[in-house]
């Protein structure tokens, strides 16, 4: 985990690992909230992200954007998480998109359908630019 005063992320949240989940955060120029998460999203190991969206969503940017390129497994328990996500977000008022979605991840999407809710991005600056 980075310290608050490190240099190379001025202006940004530090990174937050923990047995292998990485969350960092970053803010555009226009206001909105880019959150890269790596690791996996199951029940053991989400809190990261879980404490991170919360509070992204708490902060009413106009977008947020969650890239998930480095996620290797996501479970029912991750999925949960970003349903939930995007409905506080939706109710908020907040645009919500999903980017760099990878192949382990869009399965669990496909088969409980809830691919259709959600707004898919091939990259973090697509969904920026969306």
């Amino acid at each position: 985990m980075r310290a608050e005063n490190d240099p190379e992320t001025s202006g940004q949240q530090p990174d937050e690992e923990v047995r292998g989940v990485v969350v960092e955060v970053r803010h555009t120029e226009a206001g909105a909230a880019l959150c890269s998460v790596a690791g996996d999203l199951d029940i053991e190991m989400m809190e990261p992200a879980e404490r991170a969206l919360t509070a992204l969503v708490g902060q009413l940017p106009p977008l947020l954007v969650v890239g998930l390129e480095g996620v290797g497994f996501c479970d029912s328990s991750g999925l949960n998480l970003l349903l939930r996500t995007r409905a506080a977000a939706a109710e908020a008022g907040i645009a919500f998109r999903l980017a760099a979605v990878p192949p382990a991840v869009m399965r669990v999407l496909e088969l409980t359908g809830a691919e259709s809710v959600f707004s898919l991005h091939a990259t973090a600056e697509e969904a920026l630019a969306a």
